[in-house]
């Protein structure tokens, strides 16, 4: 399957979702704590970042191989997608996806100018990323969850983006949503409040990030069943 034809599949798959009867944005409960503004598309420069090494530590804990379906939310200029390209292979794909149409517009035009056949862009909404689903294997939410305005309906719609056995993969900083980052406990309790649960949590440098993965277990709960945690 060309770069084409996945993209052709994520979109159809996509339209479907959007057919089906969704919930209201009001059903869903608000958060009981301060979510961050989003500043920039950018997180510092990919050289730092690739010094870091934190994209291979990361990689490594999510247990991505080959073959496999993923989606970079919250892409931005595409640090994390461009680099799972070669991971996944030919036979795997890779769902870009942002918020802002220019940043999107910007990273299809990194895709295409660096032939990554496998790899399709898409443009979500602030709390629903629009993606396929039962279509992933692994969910990326790479240093922006600490700035989703309504968390619990942004939730609810990835975990329905999961297959079987996928797994969402957050890395984020232990510091106030202010200073962009979240408390693990408070990161644990939200995903909880969907029926995710932690199944693994590693620091990712020697600083404040970390790495956590959360796979659903039991049903996914009624937008009015959602339980928010304190802040």
């Amino acid at each position: 399957m060309n770069r084409r034809a996945a993209a052709a599949l994520l979109a159809a798959s996509a339209l479907l979702a959007s057919c089906r009867a969704e919930p209201q944005h009001d059903e869903f409960p608000k958060p009981h704590r301060p979510v961050a503004s989003i500043v920039a598309d950018t997180f510092s420069t990919e050289d730092v970042r690739d010094r870091m090494g934190e994209f291979e530590r990361v990689v490594e804990l999510a247990g991505v191989k080959p073959g496999m379906w993923v989606a970079d939310v919250g892409a931005g200029e595409g640090y994390y997608a461009v680099r799972l390209s070669p991971v996944v292979g030919r036979r795997g794909r890779v769902l870009a996806e942002d918020i802002v149409p220019q940043v999107r517009d910007r990273l299809a035009q990194r895709v295409q100018r660096e032939n990554l056949d496998n790899v399709a862009v898409s443009l979500g909404d602030p709390d629903d990323p629009k993606l396929p689903a039962h279509s992933l294997d692994r969910v990326f939410l790479i240093h922006m969850y600490h700035e989703v305005d309504s968390p619990y309906a942004f939730l609810w719609h990835v975990r329905e983006a999961l297959k079987p056995g996928g797994l969402i993969i957050v890395v984020d900083a232990d510091r106030p949503p202010q200073r962009h980052g979240l408390a693990p406990t408070q990161l644990r309790c939200e995903f909880a409040a969907l029926g995710l649960k932690l199944r693994a949590f590693q620091p990712v440098d020697n600083g404040d990030a970390y790495f956590a993965s959360f796979e659903p277990v039991g049903e996914r709960p009624a937008p009015g069943e959602i339980k928010p945690c304190k802040g």
